[in-house]
C-alpha cells in the first residue's frame, strides 16, 4: 500500500482515536521535507558543489537550488554570494514517494543501523535525520563516487507536540530504537 493511502485509511483514524480530536483537520500531517546538504570547506571546489547537485537530483528526483552565503564571515573564509549549501524542498506526491523509499529501502542499508533516537523528533513535531553518507540510496553506485558526502532530511509537519509528531511517525512506519 503506497504511503499517501495509507496515511488516509490508516494513520488519520488511529490518530483521531488516539488524540481524540474532534476535527479532521486537526490531525497531524506531513507538510514538505527538506534536503540539505553543506558544502563546508568544499566552497572553492566547482566539482564537489556540481557532484553534490547530481547526487541530490538522483536521490530526489528533483533539480536542487544553491543556497549563497547571506554575509561575509572571514574566521571561515566565506564572502557574500558564496555556494554554501545545497537543498532540495519536496511536497505533494514526490514527498511521499521520497519519504516511502528513505523508511523502506534507505534506513535499513546504513551500516550499524539500530534505529532513529526519538530525540530526532523536536518540540513542534518535526523530525530531523542526518545521514553521514548518500550511499545508502539505491540510486547511488559507490563505484560513481569521487568524495562521499552527508546529508541532513527534515521533515516538517502540522503537529502541534512533540508526542502527536512521534506518533506520526511511528505509524509511517519510521524504526524508532525502544528505550
Amino acid at each position: 500500500m503506497r504511503l499517501k493511502e495509507k496515511y488516509n485509511k490508516e494513520i488519520i483514524p488511529a490518530l483521531k482515536k488516539e488524540f481524540k480530536y474532534a476535527n479532521l483537520f486537526d490531525v497531524p500531517k506531513l507538510t514538505k521535507a527538506v534536503v540539505n546538504v553543506g558544502v563546508g570547506r568544499f566552497t572553492k571546489d566547482k566539482a564537489y558543489i556540481e557532484n553534490v547537485c547530481e547526487t541530490l537530483a538522483k536521490i530526489t528526483g528533483q533539480q536542487p537550488i544553491l543556497n549563497p552565503a547571506r554575509k561575509s564571515i572571514s574566521a571561515f573564509k566565506i564572502r557574500e554570494g558564496m555556494i554554501v549549501g545545497v537543498s532540495v524542498t519536496l511536497r505533494g506526491q514526490r514527498m511521499y514517494d521520497f519519504i516511502e523509499k528513505l523508511v523502506a529501502v534507505s534506513l535499513p542499508r546504513i551500516r550499524d543501523f539500530r534505529g532513529l533516537n526519538s530525540k530526532l523528533v523536536d518540540r513542534s513535531g518535526n523530525l530531523s535525520i542526518g545521514i553521514k553518507e548518500s550511499s545508502c540510496f539505491p540510486e547511488i553506485r559507490s563505484d560513481e563516487i569521487e568524495k562521499s558526502h552527508g546529508l541532513e532530511i527534515c521533515l516538517a509537519t502540522t503537529a502541534k507536540t512533540r508526542e502527536e509528531g512521534l506518533a506520526l511517525f511511528k505509524l509511517m512506519g519510521f524504526p524508532f530504537k525502544t528505550e
